[in-house]
C-alpha cells in the first residue's frame, strides 16, 4: 500500500479576494503534493477557507448580505483562482460545513473532558482583522503589530483554554523533535515565546453568533482560531471516518505564513496534546511576499491578483517565478521586472530553447525518431547530480534549490550541444555520432522534464508528449523513472511552437 502523505495550507479568510501572497503558499503546497505523488505516495493535499468569526460577520454586514452568503461568494473566488493556477488539491474545506462542526465539537469535548477548559472573564485588546488578542507590550504605539491599526478593548465572559499547563510539555516535545518547526529561525522564535511564559487564552465568544456553538454551553461559540485550526483534523476524518483519520493524521507538512506561526506552533500543538492527538510532523513557516518592501494589504492598495500575472506569463510562468525567484522561507520581494527577467532567462532561453533546439535537430537529422541512447554518455554524471540535488532540496522544501539543480542539468546539456556541434556531424554524414549526441540530449530532456513537472505541469506535459510518450507524465514514478537510459529508441518525436515565447518588459 502506498505511503500516506498529508500536506496542508492555511485556510484563508473569506474577507477578500485571493492575492499572490495566498497563491505563494498554495503553489508551494501543490508542488510538494505533486512531487510526492511522483514518488508513489498516497497524497492528501488540503486547502480551504476560514469562514467564521467577527471579521467575516462585519464584512457581510458592510456588504448587506448574510455571513453565509458572503462566505459562499468569496470561498468560490478561491476555488476559481486555484483552478486557474492548476492547484491539484484533494480536499477543499470550508469551516461552515457540517463535517467541520461535528469535528470541532468532538475535539472541544475531548479537551473539556480533560479539564483544560474553564469559564472566566476576558478583558484586553483585540484586533478584528487578526481575530487575535494582544497584550499591551505587544502593541506598537497602541496598534496591532501586524495591521498597524487600532485594536478594540474587550470585556467578555469566555471559556479559557489552559495553555499555561502545556509550557513544559511543548518545550520537551520540541527538544525531542528538532525539525518539527522550520526554518530554524522560526523554531527559535517559538521556543523564545514559550520560555517567556504561556498565558491561558480565551476560546469562546458570547458577543457573536457566527461560529460553532460549544457542545456543553450553546450560549458560547468557538473562538475563530480554535475553530479554524481544527480543520486539519476535520479533513483527515475526525468524527466521521476513523480509518481515514488513522491513516492521514498527523499531517506530514503544514505550510503557513510567518504571521500565524504562534497559532500553529504554540496554540495548535497544545490543543492537540489536550485532545490526546498526535502533533504534526512538520510546521514550515515561510516569510511574507512583499511588494515594494511592504506586506500586501487592502489598506496599502498593493495586492496583486494572480490572474493579472497569469494572463501575461501563463500558469507555468506564474508558478515557476514564485518557486524559483527566492528561497522558500525568508521574506521575498516581488517585482514585475524580475519576473520578466527570470521568465526570459530560465524558461524561454534555457528550458524552452533547449527543448525546441534538440527536438528540431532530432526531427530533422534522425527522421523524427528517438535514436538509440548510450548507457554511459557524457551527460550521465550531470543527470545523476541533478536528481540527487533536486531530491535533497525538495526534502528540505528548498524549491528554488531543486529548480536550480534541474536547470544546471539543462545548462550542461546546452554546453554539450555547443561543444559537440551535431549540425556539423550531420553535415559530414557522421550519422552515428550525430545520433549519439542527440540521443543523450533527448534523455536529459526526459529527466529534466520529470524533475520540473511539479512546478511547471503544463509545459512538461506538452514536452512529454513531444518526446513520444503515450502516457501522461504524472503516471511516472520516482526514483525508477529518473534512472538514465529510459527514453525508448524509436519513439516518434514531434516539433511544436516555443514552450515559452520571450516577453518584453512593459513600461
Amino acid at each position: 500500500m502506498a505511503k500516506p502523505f498529508f500536506v496542508t495550507t492555511p485556510i484563508y479568510y473569506v474577507t477578500d479576494a485571493p492575492h499572490i501572497g495566498h497563491a505563494y503558499t498554495t503553489v508551494a503546497a501543490d508542488v510538494l503534493a505533486r512531487w510526492r505523488r511522483l514518488h508513489g505516495d498516497d497524497v492528501k493535499f488540503l486547502t480551504g477557507t476560514d469562514e467564521h468569526g467577527l471579521k467575516i460577520q462585519r464584512a457581510a454586514e458592510q456588504h448587506g448580505v448574510t455571513p453565509n452568503e458572503w462566505a459562499d461568494t468569496t470561498s468560490q473566488r478561491y476555488r476559481d483562482t486555484w483552478a486557474l493556477l492548476g492547484i491539484s488539491y484533494d480536499d477543499f474545506i470550508r469551516t461552515t460545513e457540517p463535517r467541520h462542526r461535528i469535528a470541532v465539537q468532538e475535539f472541544l469535548q475531548r479537551i473539556y473532558n480533560a479539564g483544560d477548559i474553564e469559564l472566566g472573564t476576558y478583558e484586553g485588546e483585540y484586533c478584528v482583522p487578526c481575530e487575535a488578542y494582544y497584550n499591551a507590550d505587544e502593541l506598537e504605539a497602541g496598534n496591532c503589530p501586524i495591521h498597524l491599526r487600532a485594536v478594540d478593548h474587550v470585556v467578555e465572559e469566555n471559556y479559557f483554554f489552559r495553555l499555561s499547563r502545556y509550557q513544559q510539555r511543548l518545550l520537551d516535545y520540541y527538544a525531542a523533535h528538532p525539525h518539527a518547526i522550520e526554518p530554524e529561525s522560526k523554531r527559535n522564535e517559538v521556543l523564545g515565546f514559550i520560555r517567556g511564559g504561556l498565558r491561558d487564552f480565551s476560546m469562546s465568544r458570547t458577543s457573536i453568533t457566527w461560529g460553532v456553538p460549544l457542545p456543553w454551553d450553546e450560549g458560547h461559540v468557538t473562538y475563530v482560531w480554535f475553530d479554524a485550526l481544527i480543520n486539519y483534523c476535520t479533513a483527515a476524518g475526525l468524527g466521521a471516518d476513523d480509518e481515514s483519520f488513522a491513516r492521514f493524521w498527523p499531517a506530514d507538512v503544514q505550510l503557513i505564513g510567518k504571521d500565524i506561526l504562534r497559532f500553529h506552533a504554540v496554540f495548535w500543538p497544545a490543543m492537540l496534546m489536550a485532545a490526546g492527538l498526535e502533533l504534526p510532523r512538520k510546521i514550515f513557516a515561510h516569510g511574507w511576499l512583499l511588494v515594494g518592501g511592504e506586506k500586501m494589504s487592502k489598506t496599502s492598495l498593493n495586492q496583486i491578483a494572480p490572474e493579472a500575472l497569469v494572463e501575461e506569463f501563463g500558469v507555468d510562468g506564474f508558478r515557476y517565478h514564485f518557486m524559483a525567484d527566492q528561497r522558500f522561507g525568508p521574506d521575498g520581494d516581488f517585482s514585475y521586472e524580475s519576473m520578466v527577467t527570470r521568465y526570459n532567462s530560465d524558461l524561454a532561453n534555457n528550458f524552452g530553447n533547449l527543448a525546441n533546439r534538440v527536438l528540431n535537430m532530432a526531427t530533422n537529422y534522425c527522421d523524427a525518431l528517438v535514436p538509440l541512447g548510450r548507457a554511459n554518455g557524457p551527460l550521465v554524471a550531470a543527470s545523476e547530480a541533478a536528481v540527487r540535488n533536486a531530491n535533497s532540496c525538495m526534502e528540505s522544501l528548498d524549491f528554488s534549490g531543486a529548480l536550480s539543480a534541474t536547470w544546471d542539468l539543462m545548462s550542461a546539456t546546452n554546453a554539450y550541444v555547443e561543444a559537440s556541434e551535431p549540425w556539423k556531424l550531420h553535415k559530414r554524414s557522421e550519422t552515428e555520432a550525430c545520433a549519439a549526441v542527440l540521443g543523450d540530449c533527448l534523455e536529459t530532456l526526459r529527466i529534466a522534464t520529470l524533475l520540473a513537472q511539479a512546478v511547471i505541469p503544463d509545459a512538461t506535459s506538452e514536452l512529454w508528449r513531444r518526446l513520444g510518450f503515450g502516457d501522461h507524465i504524472s503516471a511516472q514514478r520516482f526514483p525508477d523513472a529518473l534512472v538514465w537510459g529510459q527514453l525508448p529508441a524509436g519513439n516518434v518525436l514531434t516539433k511544436g511552437d516555443p514552450l515559452f515565447p520571450r516577453k518584453d518588459v512593459v513600461a
